[in-house]
């Protein structure tokens, strides 16, 4: 089994098409990264697999190695500038980001045009912050992050626009090939996998597949030597739920969590995406779309709400373009084109967006319940 090498398996599941797993998996991989952790990604959305487009690694091809195939790496473990010193280059006389809110001061604005974390960010409709992020501080100090590697359908692909017409047992088998043949490298700490929509036969597959894996090897466990009388030591450690505020989105999002009750899969949280929107020049976060049906479904199912995320164009042109995030005034951000550092990996553009510190807060939410487990 190629899973040996992995020490935690994570599904990004819901039962809505369109909500944004993809984009949360992807985030969520890029903030463990920056915690440290070495992370995978497999993408099991075998008829819209968009993985590789959002990490930007579209064109790499698949290696076969003596007992499988080895996943494409996106960035190795590696030290970063101290963001700190990355802000200072992008924003002249820009210290620490400021959260920032409609009534800031008759100064806010200016600061504003300089860098900003937007208000809201993280937190739950109520308000409470208890298992969201904190206030978001940058250290002065390199910092040192994980390695990621990924493995998609798309990468066996002939273009972006090849359509996978496939029937069941198919889609069953690749998933299967997928978790078995995939060499993913030692010390991976995280596997997401993320999954299309619904409760179809792939999460079927995945989850008969990973609920038979036996126990983890002793060597796996030296970091948390009580999970081995625990059922921390199964690799599945479960489950993150995506939904959207709307309740068209949450009613259909609650037969997933039904799902992964019927099937004995842990639910590690529930993320909701599209919380709002973020002004690329105010910064602040408005809620267009609605808040709190996450939450709210969240206690019915008497599981853990891990936070809200907004919507952030600079996140779009992130992915899509390469560039990293900028903001203020539109005059502002013209002119910061040839004062900011474009180059670097994703992960490090990364940390220059404002969705960053509410990922701080989710993967923190989720180590922190796996760890519990």
């Amino acid at each position: 089994m190629s899973l040996n090498n992995v020490e935690h398996v994570i599904l990004i599941l819901s039962g809505k098409g369109g909500v944004g797993k993809s984009s949360i998996t992807t985030q969520l991989a890029l903030s463990l990264c920056l915690a440290g952790h070495s992370v995978g990604i497999l993408d099991v959305d075998l008829t819209g697999p968009s993985i590789p487009r959002l990490l930007g690694v579209e064109n790499a091809k698949i290696t076969q190695a003596p007992g499988g195939w080895l996943p494409v790496l996106v960035h190795p473990s590696q030290i970063l500038p101290p963001l700190s010193a990355v802000l200072q280059h992008s924003f002249p006389g820009a210290e620490l980001p400021k959260r920032t809110g409609p009534s800031d001061g008759a100064n806010s604005k200016q600061d504003d045009n300089r860098s900003f974390l937007p208000s809201g960010l993280g937190e739950s409709a109520s308000g409470d912050t208890q298992n969201t992020a904190q206030p978001y501080t940058f250290s002065s100090k390199p910092a040192v992050i994980g390695s990621l590697h990924i493995m998609s359908l798309g990468f066996l692909l002939p273009s972006r626009s090849s359509a996978v017409v496939w029937r069941g047992p198919k889609k069953t088998a690749m998933v299967r090939q997928f978790l078995t043949d995939v060499l993913w490298p030692p010390g991976t700490k995280y596997l997401l996998i993320d999954t299309p929509p619904g409760t179809s036969d792939e999460h079927i597959s995945l989850a008969e597949t990973l609920l038979s894996l036996p126990p983890l090897p002793a060597s796996n466990l030296k970091s948390n030597p009580a999970a081995s009388t625990t059922s921390q030591s199964q690799q599945l450690a479960g489950a993150v739920i995506v939904t959207t505020p709307q309740a068209v989105s949450t009613s259909d999002v609650r037969k997933e969590l039904n799902f992964c009750s019927k099937v004995g899969v842990v639910v590690l949280g529930v993320v909701e995406n599209m919380a709002g929107y973020v002004c690329e020049c105010c910064g602040v976060c408005t809620n267009v779309f609605g808040k709190g049906g996450g939450e709210v479904m969240s206690e019915e199912f008497g599981v853990r709400f891990l936070g809200s995320v907004p919507v952030d164009a600079q996140w779009g042109s992130l992915v899509e373009e390469g560039k990293r995030p900028r903001y203020g005034e539109p005059e502002l951000r013209e002119e910061q084109v040839f004062m900011v550092k474009e180059d670097g990996p994703l992960v490090d553009k990364y940390r220059s967006c404002s969705l960053c510190p509410a990922f701080y807060g989710i993967a923190r939410g989720v180590v922190d319940k796996v760890n519990e487990l």
